[in-house]
């Protein structure tokens, strides 16, 4: 990870890109520092020990995706922010993460049906990410998608196991996927910002992602016993900074220390 960034040297790259990776950086880190927040709430919480150290475990994975994310999109504004600066000191409608992330933990159902979506989501999304022409996302992208491929397994278990329980963990299984659907859509959308990167080889088009989507979905559900989805309209605006009030009460937690000792050294 210590290769300076091609974007800085490459000339064929046109300058007027770089505000757009600027906010794709973002919108990838994001996406991972929010839902590693989400899962440290668990911390203690989890319904046995084993699985509060998943949780944990996942978390720090995403969190550690999100720093490099998060500093090489300060490299690329070239305005002295690192990933610290730009996860504590924006304000929740510069963030760019995607709605599904910030949607609380609700129960243990709730929690693993998102992870379910969005690890399912991440895992072929960072394989594709692989093939980056901008080698540091190509970097980053080797080394998340061997933790996401385990945060799939580990949330489609999980889901088969409450799926095909008991008649409440069932219930609430399919009440957490139910809560989640809506957002699903954002997921696989390729807005103006995004498609000249598209087009680049640097990002992913993310709507060629969603077959596979649908397809290891069905399967994890049907092995669960569970209905398959029926999406409803879809939620979108978390990428160009339109959240919802969830996000906004876990930035004043997330946020407070740094904002409140803006000068402390650690």
């Amino acid at each position: 990870m210590q290769a300076q960034s091609s974007i800085k040297s490459d000339a064929h790259l046109p300058a007027q890109w770089h505000p757009a990776l600027f906010d794709y950086l973002l919108r990838l880190g994001d996406d991972s520092l929010i839902l590693g927040q989400r899962l440290t709430e668990w911390c203690g919480h989890a319904p046995a020990l084993e699985v509060d150290l998943s949780l944990a475990n996942i978390g720090l994975d995403l969190i550690g995706q999100a720093t490099l994310f998060l500093e090489l999109a300060g490299e690329v504004e070239g305005k002295g922010r690192n990933g610290d600066r730009l996860a504590f000191h924006r304000d929740v409608l510069a963030f760019r993460n995607c709605l599904l992330v910030e949607q609380p933990n609700g129960d243990f159902a709730q929690t693993m049906a998102r992870q379910l979506l969005f690890s399912t989501y991440s895992h072929a999304l960072f394989e594709g990410l692989c093939q980056s022409a901008e080698p540091r996302i190509a970097e980053i992208a080797a080394k998340a998608v061997k933790e996401v491929r385990y945060h799939a397994e580990l949330a489609a278990d999980w889901v088969i196991r409450l799926g095909d329980g008991t008649e409440d963990s069932s219930t609430r299984m399919i009440d957490g996927l139910d809560w989640h659907w809506r957002f699903v859509e954002e997921l696989f959308e390729v807005d103006a910002l995004e498609q000249p990167l598209v087009e680049a080889g640097i990002a992913v088009d993310r709507t060629q992602l969603r077959a596979a989507f649908d397809t290891r979905i069905a399967a994890v559900l049907t092995e669960a016993t569970l209905p398959l989805p029926v999406y409803p309209r879809g939620i979108k605006g978390g990428r160009t900074g339109h959240h919802s009030e969830h996000l906004g009460h876990l930035l004043a937690v997330m946020q407070y220390l740094p904002r409140s000792y803006p000068d402390a050294v650690w």
